[in-house]
């Protein structure tokens, strides 16, 4: 890789994890090249609250990431999520001077459309989104430039953010040296790495279960139409375990991973888990199927308010042709994708991060979706970022780490 090659890195500041994925720009598409995570304590629902433990995740996680990449990174495509979020949709009207529609005039609609949603003054915009123009009388247009007309209509989502959240945000990573390119919505860069062509084109709901939020996005038509976060992810399943077994936080999440299970028919009713106990007293032992009687009731409690929020859409179903896809940490639960397609009754799979070279298979996991998102929003959406190279020796021996890892699995 030379000097002069792009590279582009997503920071997912989540609240169970800080993950920092480094992509490199090729004319075949975009190579992962180097990967770094941290747990994360400094997060309560995707909004920082404690700035310090924040930034001394963010430093971890990125400085493996420089070393697995052998670069130094400058910066990066943060992303934001938390109940904070909300969004909307409005339209903007322009005049089109020259009677064929140039950039200009779509830089224009959409500004004029920025500027007619008034916000209070503790808000502010993080994404305008087009989902549709219209010249003249023509509905329908996702690429207007070049038409002839008078007229360019732009019907667009706005997502917006708690202005102190975004710029904690961008101070955590300040503070560690980072220039943030830009504040991304994190379930939308979850659906550039895990919807594919065909899903976009008719319409699909992606449902990002993180630690503390569950993010929703109903992509129609290639567009984003609706956006929804809800107050309840993977961290309420964990402690759900813990107030229910009297066990450890620690000990509650490590038993949600290995033997946690959305659906207790799913469950051999003879295996036992070993359960540690708090303040000494002796660990105990009980039926797998009791975990998935704690866990069951919260899994539908969180579906059916995902059922809720489709609803409120108010899409006709069948602009939701291709179903569900969860992602996230917390969907990778055994039974998760039963139980969804139940309560959602529509079809639904597991998203995985798709579209991507290199270590895709290091990244192939739900955990990851919206650190590979944002490196796809980064090449899709402004290009690549100039890095500090680090020396080319070093270089040298990372790529040949890279290559053996990469064929490991």
């Amino acid at each position: 890789m030379s000097m002069d090659n792009e590279l582009i890195v997503g920071l997912d500041i989540g609240t169970t994890k800080i993950a920092a994925v480094v992509g490199e720009v090729s004319e075949h598409g975009i190579d992962i090249i180097g990967l770094g995570t941290h747990p994360s304590h400094g997060l309560r629902k995707g909004v920082v609250v404690n700035i310090d433990t924040t930034v001394s995740a963010i430093q971890n996680a990125v400085e493996e990431a420089e070393q697995m990449a052998g670069c130094e990174i400058n910066a990066v495509f943060a992303g934001i999520s938390g109940g904070h979020i909300q969004a909307m949709n409005t339209r903007a009207v322009t005049a089109v001077k020259e009677r064929e529609v140039r950039p200009m005039d779509v830089a224009r609609v959409l500004e004029t459309a920025r500027n007619t949603c008034l916000l209070p003054m503790d808000r502010e915009i993080v994404h305008v989104l087009p989902t549709e123009y219209v010249v003249d009388h023509q509905d329908g247009v996702a690429e207007p430039v070049g038409m002839a007309g008078g007229r360019l209509e732009a019907r667009v989502h706005i997502v917006t953010a708690a202005s102190t959240s975004s710029q904690n945000i961008i101070k955590c990573c300040e503070r560690c040296d980072l220039s943030v390119a830009a504040v991304v919505l994190e379930p939308l860069a979850s659906t550039l790495a895990c919807l594919d062509d065909a899903e976009q084109e008719l319409g699909a709901v992606l449902i990002d279960i993180g630690g503390g939020t569950t993010d929703i996005v109903i992509v129609q038509d290639r567009s984003v139409v609706y956006t929804s976060v809800l107050p309840l992810g993977g961290n309420h399943f964990t402690n759900d375990l813990a107030v229910g077994l009297r066990t450890p936080m620690g000990e509650a999440e490590r038993l949600k991973q290995r033997y946690g299970c959305a659906l207790i028919e799913m469950v051999n009713p003879e295996e036992e888990v070993q359960v540690p106990s708090v303040g000494g007293r002796k660990p105990q032992v009980i039926s797998r199927q009791i975990l998935s009687e704690i866990i069951e009731p919260r899994a539908e409690e969180l579906f059916t308010m995902v059922s809720e929020a489709i609803e409120r859409a108010g899409l006709p179903e069948e602009n939701l042709a291709s179903g569900a896809v969860i992602t996230g940490g917390a969907s990778a639960m055994p039974g998760m994708v039963e139980l969804a397609e139940v309560i959602l009754a529509m079809p639904v799979r597991m998203g995985l991060p798709r579209h991507v070279g290199g270590l895709a298979e290091v990244v192939r996991s739900p955990r990851y979706s919206t650190g590979v998102g944002l490196v796809r929003y980064g090449a899709e959406n402004i290009g690549g970022l100039q890095m500090m190279d680090a020396e080319p020796e070093r270089r040298g021996f990372w790529r040949s780490v890279r290559q053996m890892f990469g064929r490991a699995f």
